[in-house]
């Protein structure tokens, strides 16, 4: 299962949802929080999104122990590599994308967390988290190409915070093989198996050159590789 929340990571109005995803593991909740996004923010940042993450899910009855992931060296330690293998859920904070990308690229962090999910589990991205699962981030003049879990997916979150005059600019995401998912504060795509939806309060905005549609919760969300995400089938490029 892949969760991808626009913002609001470890806060009251996302325990509805966090709930909801606990209670789809199949075994008892191993829950890693990563703060790796925050990695250049300072110890203290770190230390915040450590501690807020492990009191949340102490809150929901579940120990989660938050990891010191926060440059490449930690990225590449065996032994916080090997915590990240045990766990079955393992959530990425806010911060800085590009960072957080090239701080977990070709880690051994990634490749744990890779094996978590291959396993049955769940990663769970917000903001800068989440950016980083799409195909592509800004990374102005070009893009860098992310981990791609959601092929043609640039993702966009806080999506609800942005200003009308953003409009304009962020017609640059959207492409004949790119779409733009905009995701609002405490709301989640969630992507589990091959079916897709949204949980939260707010809603998910897919625009491709085709379309432009806003999701809310309990609506299902089809994705398509060639055409992007999509309402019961209402789009896909490939037919």
């Amino acid at each position: 299962m892949l969760v991808l929340v626009g913002s609001g990571e470890y806060l009251h109005p996302m325990e509805t949802v966090d709930r909801y995803l606990l209670a789809q593991l199949p075994e008892v909740p191993r829950v890693v929080c990563l703060p790796t996004a925050a990695g250049s923010e300072g110890s203290e940042r770190v230390a915040y999104w450590s501690k807020l993450g492990e009191a949340h899910f102490s809150h929901l009855g579940v120990e989660a122990e938050a990891l010191p992931v926060i440059d490449q060296a930690s990225a590449n330690d065996p032994a916080l590599a090997e915590r990240i293998r045990r766990a079955n859920f393992v959530y990425l904070s806010g911060g800085r994308p590009n960072y957080l990308l090239n701080t977990l690229k070709n880690s051994l962090a990634w490749r744990a967390i890779q094996e978590v999910l291959a396993a049955g589990g769940i990663l769970a991205g917000c903001s800068a988290g989440a950016m980083i699962l799409g195909e592509r981030i800004p990374a102005f003049p070009v893009w860098q190409r992310a981990f791609n879990l959601l092929p043609g997916a640039v993702v966009v979150p806080h999506y609800d915070e942005m200003p009308p005059s953003f409009a304009k600019p962020m017609k640059m995401f959207v492409s004949r093989d790119k779409t733009l998912v905009g995701i609002e504060g405490n709301t989640a795509l969630v992507k589990d198996g091959e079916a897709y939806s949204v949980l939260g309060q707010g809603g998910v905005t897919i625009w491709n050159r085709q379309d432009k549609a806003r999701y809310t919760q309990g609506q299902s969300v089809q994705w398509s590789v060639n055409g992007g995400l999509s309402k019961d089938g209402a789009y896909s490029a490939d037919g």
